[in-house]
């Protein structure tokens, strides 16, 4: 099987797992999503390629900052937004694992990240924070940092986090924030999970995607 394999905290407990039956015989070949997935990956023993080698994925397995009931995702809290999309997007199925507080009404509960170049960052924020108020964001719209710098992704791109608090139409949203330049990515999540896996107090639920 030809995995994608995703970054987080939660996906860090499925790598390690997954080291545990490849070393038992287990036959999977993956695709990591962030170089600290990738420097796991390794350490666990799992054969790995890449999308130009295998641009084909049978299954994606990732976390999840929040789901809604149409298994729309934020994702991107740990910044590993952009490879994690184009991972997913490589994939014929895409399942996430999480815990039942992922699971939110409504999308924006979680802030949301959006990949942006570093040049022309300026302009860049100022056309991001306009579209959001258009879309009824009245939180802030940050630059992420590590320390006193910036955050820098694998890419080598920077993030912005909008505390949105509630996302009415995350379609319409997504598709607006895809046309501003200097946005490489933003971590909405749509049409590409179809299961999420949860821990709850009553055991691990699976829950399928609902339509609108």
């Amino acid at each position: 099987m030809r995995l994608g394999l995703g970054t987080g905290s939660t996906a860090r407990h499925f790598v390690e797992l997954l080291g545990e039956r490849v070393r038992a015989g287990l036959d999977v070949i993956g695709v990591p999503t962030s170089e600290a997935t990738r420097i796991q990956a390794e350490q666990e023993g799992i054969r790995l390629t890449t999308l130009d080698e295998t641009p084909e994925l049978d299954l994606t397995v990732d976390g999840a900052d929040e789901f809604d009931a149409q298994l729309r995702l934020v994702k991107g809290g740990g910044g590993a937004l952009l490879r994690e999309k184009i991972v997913a997007a490589a994939s014929k199925r895409m399942v996430v694992i999480a815990d039942a507080s992922k699971r939110v009404a409504k999308l924006g509960r979680f802030p949301l990240p959006v990949e942006v170049m570093p040049f022309g960052l300026a302009a860049t924020q100022a056309a991001v924070t306009e579209l959001a108020a258009r879309f009824g964001n009245t939180g802030a719209v940050t630059l992420r940092k590590k320390g006193d710098a910036p955050f820098v992704t694998d890419g080598g791109h920077y993030i912005l986090d909008i505390a949105f608090g509630a996302i009415e139409n995350p379609e319409a949203l997504a598709a607006a924030l895809n046309m501003i330049p200097g946005v490489v990515e933003h971590g909405l999540f749509i049409g590409l999970c179809q299961t999420a896996f949860l821990a709850t107090d009553r055991g691990v639920e699976a829950v399928e995607s609902q339509s609108a």
